[in-house]
């Protein structure tokens, strides 16, 4: 473990403390795309060959009901937030699109390097909710964690593969920035003050991830010629994996079904 990480783990731990003290599919050509994996180490993406992968999250069945949210503990929250309050776990969109889907490429990138972004991405704290629920990030790229909201809230990210960490943000407006240095899908938020509030990060060593929104659609730009294993992830459907191979400038479009729970099978 890092310095660094060291420093911020045992800060988590005081501050947790203080918190709980507080009460508060493939295509045939004559010419095979060369493999990634034959690629020399540190070598990087040539843009004038590379295609694309586009495709649709859909639920085969009718989604179970998201729970309904209470958020009688707290007043402040019950203030911020406006209207009936659900979860986030089945977002369905017309025909059956679903949203807050993790795609991703699973293999096949080789040896190929990639810059990592410096500009940080935001998690905000709003409403007492966790926005945005599904999110990518890449390793080392910088999160923002933000507390919008005139109340307690604390960030509890509970990695396997990046280390755990917790910590306070009593006071509207406080943010704090971590890093995190391993790759894993997916790495689940909590907060222990307001129990309802949940977040998964997919953190990943490359560029090519998406989230689906309510229409199911999900883009992956400037991929290598290459054979790849593509995945999707929900958080409570699991994983669907399909396999392609890209060739130079082709887009190809993939479709990922998940079934609803206690929907018939074949």
């Amino acid at each position: 473990m890092r310095p660094r990480h060291i420093w911020h783990y045992t800060l988590g731990l005081v501050v947790a403390a203080s918190v709980v003290a507080c009460g508060g599919g493939d295509q045939s050509t004559s010419e095979k795309p060369s493999s990634p994996s034959a690629t020399p180490s540190g070598q990087k993406v040539d843009t004038a060959t590379a295609g694309n992968v586009t495709g649709v999250v859909m639920l085969d069945g009718m989604a179970p009901a998201n729970e309904g949210i209470k958020m009688n503990a707290d007043p402040v929250c019950m203030k911020q937030a406006t209207g009936v309050q659900l979860q986030e776990t089945y977002v369905v969109g017309s025909g059956g699109a679903l949203g807050n889907v993790f795609v991703y490429v699973k293999d096949g990138l080789g040896n190929y390097v990639f810059d990592t972004p410096t500009e940080p991405l935001n998690l905000d704290q709003k409403g007492c909710r966790y926005n945005p629920h599904v999110m990518g990030i890449r390793v080392n790229q910088p999160l923002q964690i933000v507390n919008s909201d005139p109340t307690l809230h604390n960030i509890h990210a509970l990695g396997k593969l990046n280390p755990e960490f917790n910590n306070g943000q009593p006071i509207q407006g406080m943010k704090m920035t971590h890093t995190f240095t391993a790759q894993e899908v997916m790495l689940p938020f909590k907060c222990d003050v307001h129990g309802w509030m949940n977040a998964y990060l997919g953190v990943m060593d490359h560029p090519y991830f998406a989230v689906t929104g309510t229409d199911g659609k999900f883009e992956l730009k400037t991929l290598p010629p290459g054979t790849y294993t593509i995945e999707a992830w929900h958080e409570k459907l699991g994983t669907a994996t399909e396999k392609l191979t890209l060739t130079e400038k082709e887009t190809k479009e993939v479709m990922f079904h998940f079934k609803a729970p206690g929907s018939a099978t074949d």
